[in-house]
């Protein structure tokens, strides 16, 4: 068997990285698509490796010159590059591909060793390599049968997205018999590029093929090994955090996006907060069914949002103002408190991330399940100094949770003591105690020096909105934060979603009731594991305290094995602590089962 790779393209998306290289020789975690490709090739005992080259073409032979393959290597060139596509430098090459079986590669991906072993391994000696579609994935896409013949190939004019399901996309790695060359992809290839010339791709030749039914080609599921396509710097960017070898450098790339994990399909994160049961499909589809005017058209500005947003948390617009995020109006309302602020620690850093350490006094609760009660802190602030005291309830990442009663009497505490009182009640909606919100106007006005912060994308379950509040009986400083943020500062989708948000406000009530009995469920299910101690919370994830596993080593290990994203704490707790979300209960069932697995 020989190896027959396409590598004359010139890589345009990559921009300034393939100026003046070929696209293979983009660097991958310090390392070239193209060695460590001619290395995973050279494990296979091939007889010869031929490489078509055309950009750049000398530069990518001199360059694997430098490599040490033991592998024979024969090139063959391109010289119209940039007037063709694959099809033309697969014909340059095709008296090749009549010689010996031949496994055939594009030059721009990166994939794990198993992918080629899977390939080369099956019986069957004419395949293309398939995987199931993610919506990262561009080009080529199949149709199967259950034999895995090719049933029709899925052009990007045909592609439809009500069908992805049923969709597989071509990795660009096939496997082809020396006997389907001869008898039948070279003869179509030839009459292929006479009747529709040079610029098209490989894949249209296999296209005709299965449609005259020729039984030889099938395609090869892959069974969940790692490979990426690479077209552009995003797609590089994601290719080094998943193929990184060391597993902390690769644990601390794909944790350092903050976000973004929708671009990694296999995974299941149980590090960022939501709501799994709101919204409801109904809400979706009315989102859905404004999309193109949401996409085509501005939003409204902050006066308009202020007065959705009054509407549905029953306020007054001076006293109530709409962010991307919370994390925006973090930002906004910590520059306008001055002096000393309080903290209870461990909690949401976006907070304390906003001052110098010399700026801030930090309670931390002396015991293990960092729990701590509104007289913990009126004791430990008595006298402190503080101007203002921040408490994020229920508490992240602990899940303490303050009964409003009590937090009503911090609130008089706090107004005697002449302190501001900034009140984080993003994940309230989930305690088991029933109005236990502070936003409530009649409260508000008569405290003006509270301010209740609220997430709409972790209470509601729509993070990609990028929705937050804060609403205060403090006007003026309300009026200079809406100065101080853009005045178009959430996008058409968000604001659509806070005019229709009202309609559905007892199906948000069912999704509380849901998730509040999955939590519960979720406890008893986490406490049975042996090594893992529950810590109480009202929040929508627990945390949970390790007894003979370091929380990194728990992190890497459900993140590489079982695809499964945590969060873990030991920078925020000094102790082996790691917090998981609640998802829904299939989710839920899958983090328990590996945890089991890891734990022993």
């Amino acid at each position: 068997m020989q190896a027959l790779i396409l590598a004359a393209g010139m890589g345009k998306r990559l921009k300034d990285l393939t100026r003046n290289n070929t696209k293979c020789m983009v660097k991958v975690n310090g390392v070239t698509l193209i060695e460590r490709m001619l290395r995973q090739i050279e494990k296979q005992n091939v007889s010869r490796i031929v490489i078509v080259v055309g950009y750049e073409g000398q530069k990518l032979i001199d360059f694997i010159g430098t490599l040490d393959v033991k592998t024979p290597i024969t090139f063959v060139e391109n010289p119209i590059y940039d007037k063709t596509n694959n099809i033309y430098s697969l014909a340059l090459a095709k008296d090749w591909l009549c010689k010996e079986d031949t496994l055939l590669f594009e030059s721009d991906l990166i994939f794990e060793d198993a992918v080629l072993d899977l390939l080369v391994n099956d019986p069957r000696d004419t395949l293309a390599l398939v995987d199931k579609f993610e919506s990262w994935m561009d080009g080529t896409c199949l149709k199967l049968s259950k034999d895995d013949k090719i049933t029709s190939f899925v052009s990007k004019k045909e592609f439809r997205f009500a069908d992805i399901d049923e969709y597989y996309k071509t990795v660009n790695i096939s496997k082809f018999s020396k006997d389907f060359s001869e008898k039948y992809y070279v003869p179509f290839l030839d009459a292929y590029e006479k009747a529709l010339g040079e610029n098209q791709y490989y894949e249209e030749v296999l296209k005709v093929i299965t449609i005259l039914d020729v039984p030889r080609i099938r395609a090869r599921r892959l069974e969940g090994q790692l490979w990426y396509e690479i077209d552009d710097i995003q797609d590089l960017d994601i290719a080094e955090s998943l193929f990184a070898e060391d597993p902390d450098e690769k644990a601390a790339l794909i944790t350092g996006r903050y976000g973004g994990y929708w671009r990694y399909p296999k995974m299941k994160d149980f590090c960022y907060l939501v709501n799994p049961y709101f919204p409801p499909q109904k809400m979706l589809n009315e989102i859905k069914a404004n999309f193109e005017t949401l996409i085509s058209q501005y939003p409204s500005g902050m006066r308009v949002n202020s007065l959705l947003a009054a509407k549905n948390f029953n306020v007054h617009t001076e006293n109530i103002i709409v962010g991307n995020g919370a994390a925006e109006l973090i930002k906004s309302l910590m520059g306008q408190l001055m002096g000393k602020t309080g903290f209870v620690r461990p909690t949401f850093e976006e907070y304390p991330h906003r001052y110098d350490a010399s700026d801030t006094v930090s309670f931390v609760p002396e015991n293990k399940d960092f729990s701590y009660t509104a007289d913990d802190v009126m004791n430990f602030f008595e006298g402190s100094g503080v101007s203002q005291i921040v408490i994020v309830n229920p508490d992240n990442p602990s899940g303490n949770y303050i009964p409003k009663k009590d937090l009503l009497r911090l609130v008089e505490w706090t107004k005697e003591k002449g302190m501001k009182l900034v009140i984080d009640e993003s994940f309230v909606d989930f305690a088991d105690e029933e109005d236990s919100t502070l936003i409530d106007l009649e409260l508000l006005v008569a405290n003006p020096h509270l301010y209740v912060m609220k997430s709409i994308s972790k209470s509601y379950g729509v993070p990609g909105l990028r929705l937050g509040v804060l609403a205060s009986g403090d006007v003026v400083t309300i009026a200079l934060m809406k100065k101080d943020v853009a005045i178009w500062n959430i996008n058409s989708f968000a604001e659509f979603y806070m005019q229709i948000e009202e309609k559905y406000k007892a199906k948000y009530a069912e999704a509380l009731v849901k998730i509040r009995a999955e939590r519960a469920r979720f406890v008893a299910e986490l406490s049975k594991i042996g090594g893992l101690r529950v810590i109480p919370s009202q929040a929508n994830f627990i945390m949970c305290e390790l007894e003979n596993v370091e929380p990194k080593d728990l992190m890497k290990a459900l993140l590489f094995k079982h695809h499964i994203l945590i969060k873990e704490l030991s920078s925020k707790t000094g102790g082996k602590y790691v917090r998981l979300a609640v998802r829904d209960t299939e989710d839920n069932d899958l983090l328990v089962a590996a945890l089991k697995e890891e734990l022993g």
